[in-house]
């Protein structure tokens, strides 16, 4: 016997993508409430120790920061440019923009996994061998705590965009119509720009605390 014919759940390809969208939404909004919870501890405690923080913002790398950002919304750019290429049904620019994006991806990572190790090298990870040069007060360790714990959550996010990215890029080399790759293209394009935004936020928070 024949197997019977999968019955769509939609009615036609506008409602499919409007219920994508929805379902997209609905996760960046958790999201959202996740990091805002730990945007409002950061706010108090950046309130209860205002010193403190400034002293341990010093201690950051600011010219890695302030060069992730710059790669952050590049990458939000040639997101944005594979989205009209995929609608514009430019196969070839897709995958170049595809590619420059996930390298940009990359590249942040490896800068502030490089960030890392200098914050290891220096002894300002908190519980570990917490110990930095000239001294600093307790409350210094509470500054490194949210760096790593928001900065880490951010790199997965990122990593889990980079893992999307690549399956994208290898479903744009197969001979379908692009059409086919506006939704996943559009859907995608949502999270990275969050995840993007997230950076924004984190950037001055982290590294212009004065």
């Amino acid at each position: 016997m024949n197997a019977p014919a999968e019955v769509s759940p939609y009615v036609d390809p506008v409602q499919r993508s409007g219920a994508q969208h929805l379902g997209m939404w609905t996760f960046l909004a958790t999201e959202i409430l996740f990091f805002g919870g730990m945007f409002a501890c950061y706010a108090v405690y950046r309130a209860s120790y205002p010193d403190a923080f400034v002293d341990a913002s010093r201690r950051l790398d600011f010219a890695i920061g302030t060069t992730n950002t710059v790669v952050l919304l590049t990458s939000s750019l040639t997101m944005a440019l594979a989205d009209n290429a995929a609608k514009a049904g430019r196969r070839g620019r897709l995958r170049a923009c595809l590619a420059i994006t996930g390298v940009l991806g990359v590249l942040f990572l490896g800068f502030k996994g490089y960030e890392y190790h200098q914050k290891f090298v220096e002894h300002l990870v908190p519980g570990f061998d917490f110990h930095p040069e000239g001294g600093a007060p307790a409350p210094m360790q509470l500054f490194f705590v949210l760096y790593f714990a928001l900065t880490g959550l951010h790199a997965i996010h990122l990593l889990i965009g980079l893992g999307v990215m690549t399956w994208l890029f290898n479903r744009a080399r197969a001979p379908r119509p692009t059409e086919a790759m506006v939704a996943p293209i559009e859907i995608t394009s949502l999270y990275w720009h969050f995840v993007d935004c997230i950076w924004v936020f984190l950037y001055p928070l982290l590294y212009l605390v004065r």
